[in-house]
């Protein structure tokens, strides 16, 4: 950006995406290996755009290739040891070799599907060993792709599967013998190839596509103008505009991580030059980032897993569903913000600080792609069909002016990079197979769900609780998708069993399995944040966990009250508790700050808290309550700051 000198280069942007992101971190390849990497890339692309024009599939085929894809490139992309990667490090035999067998195992269920078919429960010695390869050649892919704790978890599952008589006797279970978990685990569609990778191989895949598409058209650094343009000037402006931007970057970004770095290259060093502290700075952008995946219409990659696991239900009523929690969501932090701004005296940016209005609003049509997708997913469009489109929509629109204009070059540079983010969710998402794949033989699912609740003593409350902080640790250093894979076959059966709606058990565990990359001790996200701000990682990740605590509320409210996820509510009710749910936003921020209309003393922060609690929990008695505190707390500010003012004066 032009506004500020201090942004940083692209190529430390690269690097703390490598060191913070272990899908960014890729080895840098040149002569025929570049090559190979770039029409592997490309071709991932085409096919997918091909079976997505003119029809998916069959279920094996559809999800064998992609997986095939997904492994070669990984192999000739991402180096065995992470020291190497970033680096002009070469594509050394054993890559080649692994690319290689992963593209016969991606080959295997086409080349030979009228004979597996046939022979359907049985396998024979070459089937065992193309399984086998199968499952060693994810989990190496994760490891390198995602990193060592879904992998761990995934070993962990299958060592269970095959030694469940020797377990516990709450989780004990018959036990797999070794060809029968990998006839489960490659040969049906309950493992690798089971609904996680199925929903890489077709929604997940376009969208990231069409993210690569707004990219393109330098959507992402309008945001940070545009955020600029309405918050900027507003008192602790930069921090506005760091919510404001991340709010919008979610809806082409599906990692905390690459938000905080793209996002927060440019808003960090912008809230630091006026007097933000560094951990604040930080915890700011991180906090907001991370939120970039709730946002609809395009919210993080498990979105659209919990289509397929919830079942009979479309991705734009999930997306409808987690609108008013989204919103909410950013408010926090924005009230937050804006406290502590006043608390410090920040003021917002100056006029020569601004960027040209003319020109900023005179770039409008480039949201145009996003109104389309949330205007064809309204009208009913299938969500492949709807990617689709916006893609189209995006290339025509970018079109309009010279500087956004993508042309052949870019819809090619596109389609490769559109390729590359999905490597990661590949990866993550066959290994959530596994995972998914031993709960499903096992039962392991519902034995968990009713050890929850006899732990929580089947209160609700209890078990929303130990949800919590499953996901939380779940969550630690693993993606999303996968993190929702496990809560969601494990965790929400526990909520959904004391009669909780499907979609706000899904959405709750959701919720924290994202909230996990800012929470300490490991918050990828604001340790992201603090190597741009200069600032402590720890200290950062306490911040941002701090901005972030309508997170920990919000999915205690949609739980108790579905109404926030428009089910089953009239429009009055729904304003009603929205309205105490944002003035409750408003008391929570002044508690956890310490400042409103002036600094709280300590006995006001505490019933500031109190009030925010009793106006978010979803209870006529408790709403009166908290407005009364509300109220009475809102005049006493007034009241005291007119005194002071008064006595100044006198």
């Amino acid at each position: 950006m032009s506004h500020f000198e201090e942004t940083l280069s692209e190529a430390k942007q690269q690097e703390l995406l490598e060191k913070y992101d272990p899908e960014a971190g890729t080895r840098k390849l040149k002569g025929l290996p570049l090559w190979i990497a770039f029409g592997g890339l490309l071709a991932f692309s085409l096919f997918h755009l091909y079976t997505g024009i003119f029809g998916m599939l069959t279920a094996q085929l559809q999800r064998s290739i992609h997986l095939g894809f997904a492994l070669a490139l990984i192999f000739l992309l991402f180096p065995a040891r992470k020291k190497n990667r970033g680096k002009e490090f070469k594509v050394v035999w054993y890559d080649i070799i692994l690319a290689l067998v992963s593209v016969f195992v991606g080959a295997y269920w086409p080349v030979m599907i009228d004979d597996l078919v046939l022979r359907t429960g049985n396998i024979t010695q070459i089937d065992f060993l193309v399984g086998l390869a199968a499952i060693l050649l994810v989990l190496e892919a994760t490891r390198r792709t995602v990193g060592l704790p879904i992998t761990i978890i995934a070993i962990i599952f299958m060592v269970y599967a095959v030694f469940g008589p020797y377990m516990p006797s709450a989780i004990a279970h018959r036990g797999l013998e070794l060809d029968r978990l990998v006839q489960t685990m490659f040969f049906t569609t309950e493992g690798i190839l089971g609904t996680p990778i199925g929903v890489s191989s077709t929604f997940i895949f376009l969208f990231l596509l069409f993210g690569s598409f707004l990219i393109k058209t330098g959507v992402g650094e309008y945001f940070n103008d545009l955020s600029i343009a309405i918050a900027g000037r507003s008192v602790g402006g930069p921090a506005k505009v760091a919510v404001f931007s991340s709010a919008l970057q979610g809806t082409i970004s599906g990692s905390s991580v690459a938000n905080v770095v793209t996002s927060g290259a440019f808003t960090i060093p912008m809230m630091k030059n006026l007097g933000y502290k560094k951990e604040f700075a930080g915890a700011v952008e991180a906090a907001s980032s991370t939120g970039g995946q709730l946002m609809p219409p395009i919210m993080g990659a498990a979105a659209f897993l919990m289509v397929e696991f919830i079942g009979g239900i479309s991705y734009w009523e999930i997306a409808k569903a987690a609108a008013i929690p989204a919103v909410l969501y950013f408010t926090g932090i924005w009230i937050m913000t804006h406290f502590e701004a006043k608390r410090i005296g920040l003021r917002g940016l100056t006029k020569e600080e601004m960027p040209s209005k003319k020109e900023v609003f005179g770039k409008l049509y480039l949201l145009i792609p996003i109104i389309a997708i949330v205007l064809l997913l309204m009208t009913g469009m299938s969500v492949i069909r709807a990617a689709l489109w916006s893609i189209v929509i995006t290339v025509v629109v970018s079109a309009i002016k010279k500087e956004t204009r993508i042309g052949f070059k870019g819809i090619i540079e596109a389609l490769v990079e559109g390729a590359r983010s999905a490597l990661g969710v590949a990866a993550a998402t066959a290994a959530a197979g596994i995972i998914v794949g031993v709960v499903t033989k096992t039962g392991l699912g519902l034995k968990m769900a009713n050890g929850l609740l006899d732990i929580a003593g089947g209160a609700l409350l209890p078990t929303l609780f130990l949800t919590m902080i499953a996901s939380l640790i779940l969550g630690m250093g693993s993606p999303t998708t996968a993190n929702y894979v496990i809560t969601s076959t494990i965790a929400a059966p526990a909520i959904i069993l004391l009669g909780v709606p499907d979609l706000s058990a899904h959405l709750f565990v959701f919720y924290f399995g994202i909230v996990a990359d800012i929470t300490p001790p490991v918050a990828l996200a604001a340790f992201a944040a603090a190597a741009i701000s200069g600032g402590e990682p720890f200290r950062t990740g306490v911040e941002s966990t701090k901005l972030a605590i309508s997170a920990f509320i919000i999915p205690y409210m949609f739980v108790l009250s579905p109404e926030l996820l428009m089910i089953d509510t009239t429009w009055t009710y729904l304003i009603w508790v929205v309205s105490t749910a944002f003035i409750g936003m408003i008391a929570i921020s002044a508690g956890v700050i310490g400042f409103w209309v002036r600094k709280l003393n300590w006995m006001e922060r505490i019933v500031s808290l109190g009030a925010g609690i009793c106006l978010i929990y979803p209870e006529n008695i408790s709403d009166i309550v908290g407005l009364v505190l509300f109220t009475i707390l809102l005049a006493l500010q007034y009241f005291y700051k007119r005194g002071q003012i008064h006595n100044v004066q006198n």
